[in-house]
Order: C-alpha cells, then structure tokens, then sequence
C-alpha cells in the first residue's frame, strides 16, 4: 500500500510551540500506519516558503495538508489558496510568546479567533475544520478521507470505532461498580 511507502498527507503548522497541540495529528495518522511529512510554514513570517510548500505537495502527491494555526490563523487558508490537495484547519489556542518562549499562552479568545478565521474562508476556497485544539481529529479525519482510496483502511477504521466501543463500556461497568465518586476519584487523581 503506498500510504505505509511514501507520505501521503502533510502536517503544517506555523511555529514549533504549535507541536505541542498537533503532534496529535501525527499520533492518529501513525495508529494507522500512515506516512506523513511534518513542517513548519508560516503564513507571515514566511509567505514565499508557503507557495513553494503548495507546489511541493502537489508534486510529491499528498492526497491531504493538515494545518494548524492560532491566532489570526491564516496558513490554513493561504495553503489551500495555492492547492486542489483538500486542507484541514487546526485552530490553536495555546501560543508561545517568542519573548518569553519556556511558558506557553493562551490566546486572548479562548481559540475562537482561529476557529473563527479558519471557518470563515471566503466561497470557493474552502478549508474543512475541526474544533480549537483537535488536531488529532484532523488525523482520523484523514483516515477517513484515505479509507475512499484504500479499503484496507476502512476496517482499521471499523477495528477503531469497536475499540472505542468497548473502552466506553468497560468504563461504565467500572464507574457502576465503584460508583460515581470513587471512579472520579480514581480516574482523575492527581
């Protein structure tokens, strides 16, 4: 299969400190045995390298551009701008001030800026989104898009939800078990 051959999707974000939220993305893709290739392009700090990132894709034959980005987000757009490869936005809401860069921010919105200025391109240059932070939705989401071209990965996407399935019910059994105060408890001791 030449999604566990050569990278098919391309995660982006615009600074090292957005790693820390899409390192996710990579985590998803990687359960499922997908190449990837992870770079940094930044929309203003560096406009040119951007373009090129976009003929780069398409020439190596991403079938998808993850792209994360807080603030006023706009490497999700300007990427799918310069691109037919389907983008899908991470809006970030932790930020690292490049003055103090050992302590991670937040943004002064919560994520609602960059969740905002991600879903709100303009008709005709459309960008999927998923919620503030959710970078390893945008994996799974991946998944599902690749599962059209390689049927292999629709039942690890059924093997997947199963999985899910039974840990909920694992859980429930455990929390009627103990009850609600002791599974707290227990579940989110510090």
């Amino acid at each position: 299969m030449s999604y566990l051959k050569k990278p098919l999707v391309g995660i982006i974000m615009g600074s090292s400190s957005d790693s820390k939220v899409m390192h996710s993305a990579a985590t998803a893709l990687d359960e499922f045995g997908i190449k990837h290739e992870d770079q940094i392009v930044s929309a203003h700090r560096t406009p040119t390298r951007l373009l090129e990132y976009a003929k780069h894709a398409e020439k190596q034959g991403f079938r998808v551009i993850i792209a994360g980005a807080g603030g006023s987000a706009h490497l999700p757009g300007m990427i799918a701008s310069h691109t037919t490869i389907p983008v899908i936005g991470v809006p970030i809401m932790v930020y690292n001030d490049k003055a103090n860069s050992d302590k991670f921010k937040f943004s002064a919105f919560g994520g609602l800026d960059a969740l905002l200025s991600i879903s709100e391109m303009p008709t005709g240059s459309p960008v999927v989104t998923v919620g503030v932070n959710k970078a390893a939705n945008a994996g799974l989401y991946t998944v599902k898009i690749l599962a059209n071209e390689f049927p292999e990965l629709k039942n690890k996407l059924k093997n997947h939800k199963e999985v899910q399935h039974k840990s909920v019910l694992k859980e429930s059994d455990e929390m009627k078990k103990l009850g609600l105060a002791k599974f707290a408890s227990k579940k989110f001791k510090k």
